[in-house]
Parts: C-alpha cells; structure tokens; sequence
C-alpha cells in the first residue's frame, strides 16, 4: 500500500495535468504555417487551434477568428477538439474519485460493530 504522502503527490500531479490539458485546450497553436514571401515584409504566420485561426503579421500584428461552424474546422482539429473535451472530463472524474478514495480522506468512518448481548 502506498503512503498518504505519495497519494497526496499523485493528486497534486493530475490536478497539474488537468490544468495543462485546459491551457492547451485554449492555445490556437495546434497547427502553425509559415509564409514568407520575396522579402521579409509580406511574411506571414498561420496558427489554427481548436476554437480559432489567428493571422500574424511580420508587423507583429495579430488577428484572430472564431470559427464559424463546426464543420469549417479540418477533421483532425474537429477530432482533436472532442478528444481533449473528453479527456478534461476524465480528468475531472479522476481527481474526484482520487480525493475520495485516498487515504487521507475519511468519508465514511469504520465503526466497530457492536457485540451482541449474551444471555
């Protein structure tokens, strides 16, 4: 059997976890094209994410769009996006089940039986 420490560390670790699947949920950095034209001036940078594209100018300027519909996204972002949901939720039952299966969390108290009264 493993100490309360370790189950205590593993908790802290997946709760990192889940708040990194959330960020990267977030970031429109899921696919990024480079286009650089005659000269540096015109180059531009793609990024496509999960939620929107983003444009940046060799200027530094940046323009962002929300997607339209759900069929306006590639299919591997279309299934990336279901998957990283999915696994947030996981996550999330994950956790919850860890805090209340651990040993440092006492939910229900074991309690002695009582004897029975003998004659």
């Amino acid at each position: 059997m493993s100490s309360v420490g370790l189950q205590i560390l593993g908790i802290f670790l997946a709760v990192i976890g889940w708040l990194g699947d959330i960020v990267i949920c977030v970031l429109p950095m899921w696919k990024v094209t480079a286009f650089i034209g005659n000269n540096i001036v015109t180059a531009q940078t793609f990024w496509e994410g999960l939620w929107m594209n983003c444009i940046q100018q060799s200027t530094g300027q940046m323009q962002c769009k929300v997607y339209d519909s759900m069929l306006a996204l590639p299919q591997d972002l279309q299934s990336a996006r279901a998957l990283v949901i999915i696994s947030i939720l996981v996550a999330v039952i994950g956790v919850l089940l860890s805090v209340a299966g651990g040993k440092c969390t006492n939910c229900i108290e074991d309690e002695e039986p009582l004897s029975e009264p003998t004659l």
